[in-house]
């Protein structure tokens, strides 16, 4: 949620920053506003405006500004609605100091109450514009970057900042704790950015900051400390996926182009990490020590939203695969419980971007007490990655749409196998019965495909059910997660509540809201509760029901029950949910698009959640 991108260089820094806003609009805003320092005036301009980013780029068309060094923000908003004056940047009393800022100020109320008796103006209701004042507070006669340390002592909560003043007109300062921030490093030129996409377009080349770290830049150098002014130091990594891949490549919208790339996306995935020849997995970035894995007597899966279907899915695999007690929880919940974990607990954390707060949260107690982490994760460098023992990248390219779509097919593929590469190493399944089972995997992708060509028939079914005023999404064993996530998507985009349920619950009180006013999505490919799916759709269907069926090809069964049916190849039944999502994910778009919903930037979701 938010987004920051700094500049500083030889270039005007306007269309930068607003390039850079552009490609960070999928993290969710409701404002925008931009800082640069005028050498000529030797002061800040500042523009800024509730709504989206094009209205910022008319507001500086009409009033444009010129400088080489600059900040640009857009908000999500936590204190206070999205109005002009609570847009960021923010500046102090004398507007030579502005300040953009991601995460929540826990204790603001406080300092603001101090620093108002001190005499400072405050103009907004935000928890951020006490940061701008604090560095006002502090920065007599020093360096920017030690006002900005000083000031960030004094905060409880997360943030991550970036920083310009007038008087140091050559100088940008960024600092975070909690909330993401990278360097992009050009020549003649540097970068801040919350994330990659708003530097691709300048640089490939980019630093990850850690907690607590404090970062001075010119246009030729950066410079990393502790808060303490402790220098430290830090190596480059490429970003091997171009601007290109952010782009939607003649697609209505991003989400679309993502349901479309996730059969390339596995396919890459799966050849990456097993070896044909010899069916070995191979996880390079994996430092877990095979010895202690075969230890492990329990796993535990922390996610939240979307990722938290994939581990519920990853529950059933690592349970039948592996046969180790498998429990999962959202991760704002499991950081609050009186853990029964420890050194023999392994705890797998999953997240799309690598920076979900209560994740974090939740693999640190877990480190706390002495548990092994290993992260399922998109981006490169995420804190998530750093903070974990191991790691499995999924490697699906940067996602723009705010749903989750190709992030949860290749966190499903990259847990499916992770659990054989464990079956492997603990001895538990033999060799004969992993190969059967990864030459099932392997045609995943083009089963997928397959599933794509429907899309026209799928996009009519959504459009006729799209008026519908809310949906029960139904499904078993390890189709139960499917279900949720099916219903999660549908409410992300469309707005229209929706339900998903174990069938097998039905009858302990979703039943009663069957009629003929909402519609019931069945999920019943073929599998070893098919017969229990089929007796669920009946009992929907002597209620007038309005059913969709999601089954396999050549199904009979289903078809005498209803005529709305979207066939799934075959496929061993542990990995029916890489199938069954496709039709889930395109049946939540199209009913969006008709209903004329903001599909890639629903209202009030953000793409990365950084607070809790």
């Amino acid at each position: 949620m938010c987004g920051i991108v700094g500049y500083i260089g030889e270039r005007e820094a306007q269309p930068v920053l607003l390039s850079g806003l552009k490609r960070l609009e999928y993290r969710g805003y409701d404002s925008s506003g931009i800082a640069l320092i005028l050498p000529h005036k030797k002061n800040i301009g500042i523009r800024k405006a509730p709504g989206k980013i094009s209205v910022l780029e008319r507001l500086v068309k009409n009033k444009p500004l010129s400088g080489a060094v600059g900040i640009a923000h857009t908000r999500w908003a936590t204190h206070g609605a999205p109005t002009q004056a609570n847009a960021h940047p923010h500046s102090d009393c004398a507007g030579q100091i502005a300040v953009v800022h991601n995460g929540i100020i826990e204790n603001y109320e406080t300092l603001k109450m101090q620093l108002m008796k001190e005499g400072h103006v405050f103009h907004s209701q935000t928890d951020t514009e006490v940061i701008v004042h604090l560095i006002e507070k502090f920065y007599k006669g020093i360096p920017l970057e030690e006002a900005v340390s000083s000031a960030l002592k004094l905060l409880t909560g997360s943030f991550a900042i970036g920083v310009i003043a007038a008087n140091e007109p050559n100088k940008l300062v960024g600092a975070r704790l909690g909330s993401p921030l990278i360097i992009g490093v050009g020549k003649g030129e540097n970068f801040l950015a919350s994330d990659v996409p708003a530097v691709l377009g300048f640089t490939k080349e980019v630093v990850f900051l850690d907690e607590n770290e404090l970062v001075v830049l010119d246009k030729d150098n950066f410079k990393i400390s502790d808060l303490d002014g402790k220098t430290r130091f830090k190596t480059t990594t490429h970003i091997n996926w171009d601007i290109d891949q952010a782009e939607k490549a003649g697609f209505d919208h991003f989400m679309l182009k993502e349901i479309n790339e996730q059969p390339r996306i596995l396919e890459n995935l799966i050849n990456s990490r097993l070896q044909r020849k010899t069916g070995k997995i191979c996880f390079q970035e994996q430092n877990i020590p095979e010895a202690a894995l075969k230890e492990i007597k329990n796993i535990f899966i922390v996610a939240c939203g979307t990722a938290y279907h994939a581990g519920m899915v990853a529950k059933y695999a690592l349970e039948s695969l592996c046969q180790v007690p498998t429990q999962i929880d959202v991760s704002s919940e499991f950081r609050y419980r009186d853990l029964l974990i420890g050194p023999e607990t392994l705890v797998v954390a999953i997240s799309q971007s690598g920076e979900t707060a209560d994740t974090l949260a939740g693999i640190r107690e877990a480190k706390r007490r002495n548990c092994s982490v290993i992260s399922i994760c998109n981006v490169l460098g995420s804190t998530l990655t750093r903070e974990s023992d191991g790691v499995i990248y999924i490697h699906a390219g940067p996602e723009i749409g705010v749903a989750s779509t190709k992030a949860y097919t290749a966190q499903l593929t990259a847990l499916y196998l992770f659990a054989f590469y464990l079956a492997q190493i603990r001895g538990v399944l033999s060799g004969t019965k992993i190969n059967k089972l990864l030459a099932e995997l392997f045609k995943v992708p083009e089963y997928q495909s397959q599933i794509l060509k429907q899309q026209q028939k799928i996009a009519a079914l959504a459009r006729k059910h799209s008026h519908l005023g809310s949906f029960l999404y139904l499904g078993r064993n390890v189709n139960y997660p499917s279900a949720l996530e099916g219903a999660l998507k549908l409410k992300e985009i469309s707005y229209i509540p929706a339900e998903g349920y174990a069938a097998g619950e039905m009858k302990h009180g979703p039943i009663a809201l069957i009629d003929e006013y909402r519609a019931v999505v069945c999920i019943a490919p073929e599998s070893k509760v098919y017969e229990k799916m089929v007796s669920n759709i009946q009992e929907i269907r002597s209620r007038k029901g309005k059913i969709i069926a999601i089954a396999t090809v050549g199904d009979q069964e289903v078809k005498k029950l209803t005529r709305e049916i979207i066939y799934v190849p075959k496929i061993e039944e542990i990995f029916s949910p890489l199938l069954v999502v496709l039709p889930l994910q395109l049946m939540a778009y199209h009913i969006a698009v008709k209903r004329g919903c903001d599909v890639d930037q629903p209202r009030n979701l953000a793409k990365s959640v950084t607070v809790e």
